[in-house]
C-alpha cells in the first residue's frame, strides 16, 4: 500500500494525539524508507496509545526504530545511544521559561487592593522572544483593575535572567474564588514554533467581606470606648459609696474639755 499525503497528517494528529510534528516527521521518513504502510504502523501502535504514554516515550520509540531500520545489527545499540544523545542535546537548546503567579496580600478583602505578582525565569540557553503573558481568570464583574495590566508583552528575555510584573486588583464581591494559572507564550528559537505554557496557580481562596474583616482584625477603638462608658456606672457607684462610708467613719471625734 503506497504512502499518501494524508498519511503524514494522520501521523501528525493521530495515535491519540501523542505524536507532535517532529515525531510524526521522523516516523513518516523512516516508514517511507522501510516500505511499511501507514495502516501497519497504526495497528502496531494502537495498543501503546491506549496506555496514555508520553511524548518522550514516542521519541525513544522512533529512535529505536531508526537504529533498527538503518543500521546493521552490530551497530544498532551504538546508533541508538548516539541518536538519543543528539536528540537530548537538540531538545535542551533554546529558551525555556518558568513562570509563577502569587498573591502578595495575606488576606483578600472585598473593596480593598489585592496585589498579584508574576515572575518569569528563563532557564534555557538562549533568549526567549515575543514573550506574552495573559491572565483571563479575573472576570470584570468580580474584579476591578486599580493599576497594571493583565496582558503584557516583552520583546525578549535573556537567558539566566528574570522579569517581574505586578497588577493591583480590587475584589468587588465576597466569597470563594479559584485563582487559576495565567498563560504564557513565547518563541524558544527565532524560527521555532510558538511555545505555550502556564504559570503556577495560587489555588482557591476566600475573599472576606469588609464587615467581616473589620470585625476580626480592626483595633475596635469605638467598641472599647463604648464598653468603658457602659461599665462606668457599675464600677463608679460602688466606689463612691465606699469612699463616702470610709470618709464618714474615718473622721476623728473632737474631745470635750
Amino acid at each position: 500500500m503506497p504512502w499518501r499525503s494524508t498519511d503524514f497528517r494522520g501521523l501528525q494528529g493521530g495515535f491519540g494525539g501523542k505524536l507532535a510534528n517532529g515525531t510524526a516527521l521522523v516516523a513518516y521518513t523512516l516508514l517511507c524508507e522501510s516500505g511499511r504502510c501507514f495502516d501497519e504502523l497504526k495497528r502496531s501502535f494502537d495498543g501503546l496509545c491506549k496506555k496514555g504514554l508520553s511524548e518522550r516515550f514516542w521519541w525513544f520509540y522512533m529512535l529505536g526504530l531508526t537504529a533498527h531500520l538503518l543500521f546493521p545489527p552490530k551497530m544498532r545499540l551504538l546508533a541508538f545511544v548516539v541518536l538519543t544523545l543528539f536528540a537530548v542535546t537538540q531538545a535542551e537548546e533554546g529558551a525555556r521559561l518558568l513562570a509563577s503567579k502569587s498573591l502578595l496580600n495575606r488576606y483578600a478583602v472585598e473593596g480593598r487592593d489585592l496585589t498579584l505578582q508574576y515572575n518569569i525565569y528563563n532557564v534555557g540557553s538562549s533568549a526567549a522572544l515575543d514573550v506574552e503573558l495573559s491572565d483571563d481568570s479575573f472576570p470584570p464583574e468580580d474584579f476591578g483593575i486599580v493599576s497594571g495590566m493583565l496582558n503584557v508583552k516583552w520583546d525578549r528575555i535573556a537567558p539566566a535572567s528574570n522579569v517581574s510584573h505586578t497588577v493591583v486588583l480590587r475584589p468587588l464581591k465576597a466569597g470563594y474564588f479559584n485563582f487559576t494559572s495565567a498563560t504564557i507564550t513565547y518563541l524558544a528559537q527565532e524560527d521555532g514554533p510558538v511555545v505555550i505554557g502556564f504559570t503556577s496557580a495560587p489555588g482557591q481562596g476566600g475573599i472576606l467581606a469588609q464587615r467581616e474583616f473589620d470585625r476580626r482584625f480592626s483595633p475596635h477603638f469605638l467598641d472599647w470606648a463604648a464598653f468603658g462608658v457602659m461599665t462606668l456606672p457599675s464600677i463608679g457607684i460602688p466606689l463612691l459609696l465606699w469612699y463616702s462610708s470610709k470618709r464618714k467613719y474615718d473622721t476623728p471625734k473632737t474631745k470635750k474639755n
